[in-house]
């Protein structure tokens, strides 16, 4: 077994090889603390016949085993992946797919599983390193190392690889991974941080990527294994140039085309007329001709932003399309708004509910709950194709991640607001950036809602060609540009700092000058955006929908709790049958009464208020004959609260027995005279009779 091994904030990183998983054609064990981490990497030795694009799949995993728990539900074994695993598969795969070279199209499979689950919180980290690890000690193709850290703030002081205890304290928490050089991919989430403390954690986070990186190659010159063989494409230039000299003149017309649909329709059809053209009964060219006319096609469009500053749809790279907005348009949703940015259209809604409405999430952590939910959806209509309806995939359930913790920072905590908030963004048109579509159009659908956000929420996807030197940063991609171009950098924010960030870079990484630059760009565009925003509404309605559940708030005390309960709930869900309300209590005596309807919300009040209610001294109560004793009667004068009325305080005159005046069950009127230091309460019917006589 080969072991390397680094020292980061304090804990030792050890990746191990040799032992483990020998049949792989690099696996590697990553251990820090507690936590270890198991990545494998295995290439078809065979690429599938036609064959013209690199199939590479990661697969993170976590077994109930590493934090010592058994899977609950029916099933007691690990089932679908759940969305943190998704979401780790998807940060483990984001910076290492670019460093696979061109032209290597066998079928790529990593896998990265959790083993043992530790305080550590660097499951994610130690996967992406993992990963490096395994490809770089085994003959696949792999331009690597790359290495991820976390990085947080606490007290104005980064922190690198914060654990769970820490978490909680962070007001940034980004994710970094890199190469040496540079960086490939940035993810995470921060409470209205400026964009210079952005730049400063990623440079805290990117020295410690290098010392990671090194180990790595140290593994690699004693573990690593000789790289297969790669015949690089071999393309026709003599082809490629007849091709280009066919096309070239109407393909500058047709990428400028600016609506999506007309411009690919016209490119399509220029195609299938170059294919025909050169195609022979001997000989079908059709893939070189197709990979030669995109390849001019991705040149044409790079070459005019770079020489010419403009862009396919005839924008400059700092503008942004045109914005529209609603709200209010369902009429039954209790928050909607429909965002449109080009031909980008998000149709957000908000659904408020109890309690009863929160998600229960269990992770090796431990149970949690979810208040704040969004869910993003992307039908094949928007984008104008035809595919089978499925249940949310990897993109579906990230770009919904990303929206969701660009809007957490905002929502109210649940003291202020006690409600389970959930949105849905469906997207109804696509043309680039529906995840930044789908924050505007929450931020909207929230305000519209009556939810009382801290601050507006808006976000702008920003791109970037490279030529050499030269870098041009596109503010507001649009899908082609997107496809075509080197970066895919989101930033949401408020006026007052960066809420989320996510980077992915497609070729071997960037710099912290483009990183400024483009951080700059697009804090312009997000403040233009919320100025749009604020003209369709300026902040969160003062009353909700009608149809929204109204929550009243209550506090009683803790050994209350009980007689609200009742035996086996009996009392509270009388009161919840009797009365048609939600009802929740929590621990500390807070009880939230949600409905839609005003009265039985205060119907249930009262009978609450009639259960905890407790007696006062001078005050005349109603009351009960529950038990007749030989010195006198027990009334109840309040539900569990009993008073003795002795034999001296029934009448004005002497009586001989109780039962000369009394009977159990009998509905009394009685006067509190009396609460001692043990809270037991003495009664007088007789005082209470002159009382009554006095005001008649």
């Amino acid at each position: 077994m080969t072991t390397v091994e680094v020292e980061i904030k304090g804990k030792r990183i050890v990746i191990e090889t040799g032992e483990i998983a020998k049949q792989s054609d690099g696996a590697v064990v990553v251990r820090c603390g507690d936590t270890i981490v198991l990545a494998t990497a295995v290439a078809a030795k065979k690429i599938k016949e036609g064959l013209d694009f690199f199939p590479l799949t990661i697969d993170y995993q976590e077994k109930a085993y590493s934090a010592g728990k058994i899977p609950g539900g029916f099933f007691k074994r690990e089932g679908r992946p759940s969305e943190k695993e998704v979401l780790t598969s998807r940060l483990i795969d984001r910076p290492i797919r670019p460093l696979f070279p061109e032209g290597f199209y066998s079928e790529t499979q990593g896998i990265v599983s959790v083993l043992s689950y530790g305080d550590e919180n660097v499951s994610d980290t130690l996967g992406i390193i993992g990963m490096s690890a395994a490809l770089m000690i085994s003959d696949i193709p792999f331009a690597g190392p790359v290495a991820a850290v976390r990085v947080g703030r606490i007290d104005g002081s980064f922190i690198v690889n914060p654990d769970l205890f820490e978490m909680e304290k962070l007001d940034l928490n980004l994710v970094v991974a890199g190469t040496e050089d540079s960086v490939l991919m940035v993810e995470g989430e921060a409470v209205e941080v400026q964009e210079v403390t952005l730049l400063e954690a990623i440079d805290h986070a990117h020295s410690e990527i290098k010392r990671i990186t090194a180990i790595q190659n140290d593994l690699r010159k004693i573990a690593g294994k000789d790289k297969r063989a790669l015949t690089p494409p071999e393309f026709d230039e003599e082809l490629r140039g007849r091709v280009k000299i066919h096309v070239l003149e109407r393909m500058k017309d047709a990428v400028k085309i600016p609506g999506k649909q007309r411009r690919q329709e016209t490119l399509d059809l220029i195609l299938a007329e170059t294919i025909g053209h050169f195609n022979t009964p001997e000989k079908d060219m059709t893939k070189e001709i197709a990979n030669a006319f995109f390849e001019l096609e991705k040149n044409l469009v790079r070459r005019m932003i770079i020489d010419e500053g403009v862009r396919t749809d005839g924008r400059r790279p700092d503008e942004i399309r045109q914005i529209s907005a609603k709200v209010g348009i369902l009429p039954r949703a209790h928050g909607s708004a429909l965002f449109v940015r080009g031909e980008t259209q998000s149709l957000a809604a908000v659904t408020l509910g109890t309690a009863d409405d929160e998600q229960r999430i269990d992770s090796l952590e431990g149970e949690s709950y979810k208040t704040f939910m969004l869910h993003y959806n992307f039908p094949p209509f928007s984008v104008g194709e035809v595919k089978p309806l499925r249940s949310p995939g990897r993109r579906e359930i990230g770009h919904g991640a990303l929206a969701e913790k660009s809007l957490r920072v905002v929502i109210p905590s649940k003291d202020i607001f006690p409600y389970t908030i959930r949105i849905v963004s469906d997207i109804l048109e696509s043309n680039g950036s529906s995840s930044m579509a789908t924050v505007c159009g929450g931020t909207l659908a929230l305000m519209d809602a009556g939810v009382p956000i801290k601050s507006p929420v808006a976000g702008i996807a920003m791109g970037l060609i490279q030529d050499g030197e030269n870098n041009i940063v596109l503010t507001d991609i649009l899908g082609l540009e997107d496809h075509l171009g080197d970066m895919d950098f989101k930033v949401t924010g408020t006026e007052n700092g960066v809420t989320a960030f996510q980077l992915d870079v497609k070729t071997g990484g960037i710099n912290t000058s483009i990183m400024k630059k483009a951080l700059e760009q697009a804090r312009q565009g997000r403040l233009f955006i919320l100025d749009k925003i604020k003209e369709v509404i300026s902040s969160p309605r003062e009353n909700m929908s009608q149809h929204a559940p109204r929550i009243y708030r209550m506090q009683i005390k803790q050994e209350k709790i009980r007689d609200v309960i009742g035996t086996g709930g009996k009392v509270i869900r009388g009161i919840i049958e009797q009365t048609g309300v939600k009802i929740d209590i929590d621990d500390a005596g807070i009880i939230n009464i949600a409905s839609s309807d005003e009265d039985s919300a205060k119907k249930a009040m009262d009978i609450i208020q009639g259960i905890i209610a407790e007696a006062e001294l001078n005050r005349i109560y109603l009351g009960k004959v529950k038990r007749i004793v030989d010195f006198g009667a027990f009334v109840e004068i309040l539900p569990g609260t009993e008073g003795l009325l002795h034999i001296s305080q029934i009448a004005e005159r002497r009586i001989a027995k109780v039962t000369d005046e009394l009977n159990e069950g009998d509905e009394v009127l009685v006067k509190v005279i009396e609460i001692d230091k043990m809270g037991r309460v003495r009664l007088s019917r007789k005082d209470a009779m002159r009382e009554k006589e006095a005001k008649a």
